[in-house]
């Protein structure tokens, strides 16, 4: 059995124009979007997990360790305390999500 086949055939291969790309093929890291939910404009960013935080999801009040890619969200007319940082699976379920989370008496809120 060979091994599998990593690099594309040479029938598949892109031109070096779009940067080896495919239209919607990945999101890049950075880059900031708008989305609306709940009536508010949210400003979107998809973030590489570089720093070395802890940061605790409001979506599964789990926490993010670091090196892990997330998102991080806030609306339009609010600031920097404002900033959410979501696992992204959390944010693309955040409609379907309770609106509360139960946490228990000892459990850090950052």
């Amino acid at each position: 059995m060979s091994p599998r086949r990593n690099r594309p055939r040479s029938g598949a291969a892109k031109s070096s124009a779009d940067g080896g790309r495919e239209e919607g093929a990945g999101t890049r890291y950075g880059i900031e979007r708008t989305e609306e939910w709940r009536g508010e404009e949210w400003a979107v960013r998809q973030i590489g997990g570089t720093t070395g935080k802890r940061y605790r999801c409001p979506g599964c009040d789990q926490e993010i360790p670091p090196g892990v890619p997330h998102v991080v969200a806030w609306p339009r007319t609010g600031g920097v305390d404002d900033r959410r940082h979501w696992h992204k699976a959390c944010w693309n379920a955040r409609d379907r999500r309770g609106t509360r989370i139960q946490r228990s008496r000892n459990a850090p809120r950052y």
